[in-house]
C-alpha cells in the first residue's frame, strides 16, 4: 500500500499575478477547456473581459491586470486549477488556508463553495474593491536577514503607526500579519506619513499598487455592499478543514454555513488578517508532511517559511536551516516555480509538461 503524504494547501492572495505570470493559465491549464469556458461565460455575463482573454490575448499592463476586478479572478482561476492538478495518488489534502484574498479560493478548494460560486464571490469582491478603492496598503519587515523575529523592529514599526494616528495625521491599521512582514492599511495621508517616518530598509517601506486598505475598518462600506450583493451565496460545510485569518478552524463536522458566510463577509473584510497564525495553527493541528502553495507567483513561499520559523516547526529557526531543508527534502512546494511544480503534480522525477 502506498502511503500518501499529508498536504496543507495554502492559497495566495493579491499581488501574485504580474508580468512574469501573464500566460499562466495558457501554459498550465489550456487543456481545462470546460472549466475555463465556464469561468469566461460568467465574466461575459458580468460584461467583463474573459480570463483567458486577459491571460493570453490582452498584452500585460500593470494598470489593467492589477485592478481588483481583473487580478482577483485571474489569481483565483490559476490557484483553483493548480490545486485540481495536485497528484491525489501521492497527496492527501488534510486542510486548506490562504492569505487574504486566498481565503475565498480556500472556500472553493475545501468544498464550501462550488467552483462557480467561488468565482462569483471573488469576482464580486474584486469589483467592489476596485470600484470603491478605499485607502491602500504598505509593507514593512520585522524579521532579520535570517528570518528570525526582531521584536524591537516590530515594536518600533507599531509605535510609529500609533504616533501618527494619535497625532491625527491619518488613519492607519495593521492589515495583515504576513510572516516576517507587517502589512499596514490606511488612508492616503496616514500611509504617506508612515512611509516617511519608517526607517528605509532596502525596498521597504513598500506601497502596494492598486491595493485597497483590506482587512481594516475603512472597508465597512464595501462590507455592507458585499453582504447585500452576496446575500444568497450558497455557502456549505467544507469537505476538508479550513483555517481562517484568525487561526479558527472550520471543520466538516461542526461548521455552521451561515456563520461561515458571516465571517467571510464580515470580520474577514474589516478586521486584521493573521496569515502567520493561520499557518501556525494548520501545521500544529494537522501535521502536514508538505505545504503546497498553488500559483500564480512565488512570493508567498517566504512568508510561509517565516511563519514556520516563528512556530519553530520541526526545529526550523532561521533562513539557512529552511533552505537546507528545502534542498534535502522540500517541505514547501510552490507550484508557481517550475523547479518545484512537478513535485506536486506528478511522481517525483517525472518530466514536467507545459
Amino acid at each position: 500500500m502506498n502511503h500518501k503524504q499529508r498536504a496543507l494547501v495554502i492559497c495566495p492572495g493579491r499581488g501574485t499575478y504580474n508580468a512574469t505570470e501573464w500566460g499562466y493559465l495558457k501554459q498550465h491549464h489550456s487543456h481545462q477547456t470546460q472549466q475555463l469556458e465556464a469561468f469566461d461565460q460568467y465574466r461575459a455575463q458580468q460584461q467583463q473581459p474573459g480570463l483567458t482573454e486577459l491571460d493570453s490575448e490582452t498584452p500585460f499592463s500593470m494598470k489593467l491586470h492589477s485592478r481588483g476586478d481583473h487580478a482577483s479572478p485571474l489569481i483565483y482561476a490559476c490557484s483553483f486549477l493548480d490545486a485540481q492538478a495536485i497528484n491525489t495518488e501521492r497527496f492527501e489534502v488534510v486542510a486548506v488556508t490562504g492569505n487574504s484574498m486566498g481565503w475565498y479560493t480556500s472556500l472553493a478548494l475545501a468544498g464550501a463553495l462550488s467552483a462557480q460560486d467561488g468565482l462569483h464571490l471573488i469576482n464580486s469582491m474584486g469589483r467592489l474593491m476596485h470600484e470603491q478603492l478605499i485607502g491602500g496598503q504598505l509593507v514593512y519587515p520585522w524579521m532579520d536577514a535570517q528570518w528570525r523575529p526582531d521584536l524591537a523592529q516590530r515594536d518600533m514599526a507599531l509605535a510609529t503607526m500609533q504616533r501618527i494616528v494619535e497625532a491625527g495625521e491619518g488613519q492607519l491599521f495593521v492589515s495583515i500579519e504576513l510572516g516576517g512582514l507587517l502589512v499596514f492599511g490606511g488612508d492616503k495621508a496616514g500611509l504617506a506619513a508612515l512611509s516617511q517616518a519608517l526607517p528605509k530598509m532596502d525596498r521597504f517601506p513598500m506601497a502596494l499598487y492598486n491595493h485597497a486598505a483590506f482587512h481594516t475598518p475603512l472597508q465597512a462600506p464595501v462590507r455592507e455592499l458585499a453582504r447585500q450583493k452576496l446575500a444568497n451565496l450558497d455557502m456549505q460545510k467544507p469537505q476538508v478543514p479550513l483555517i481562517d485569518g484568525r487561526g479558527h478552524i472550520w471543520t466538516p463536522w461542526s461548521t455552521n454555513p451561515q456563520k461561515l458566510w458571516d465571517y467571510t463577509l464580515g470580520h474577514q473584510l474589516t478586521e486584521p488578517y493573521n496569515f502567520t497564525q493561520a499557518v501556525k495553527v494548520a501545521v500544529r493541528e494537522y501535521a502536514p508532511d508538505v505545504l503546497i502553495i498553488p500559483g500564480p507567483g512565488t512570493t508567498l513561499g517566504g512568508a510561509v517559511a517565516q511563519s514556520l520559523i516563528q512556530a519553530n516547526w520541526q526545529s526550523l529557526d532561521n533562513k539557512d536551516a529552511f533552505i537546507q531543508r528545502q534542498q534535502e527534502n522540500p517541505i514547501v512546494i510552490s507550484m508557481g516555480r517550475e523547479d518545484q511544480r512537478h513535485l506536486a503534480t506528478q511522481q517525483e522525477g517525472a518530466a514536467v509538461s507545459t
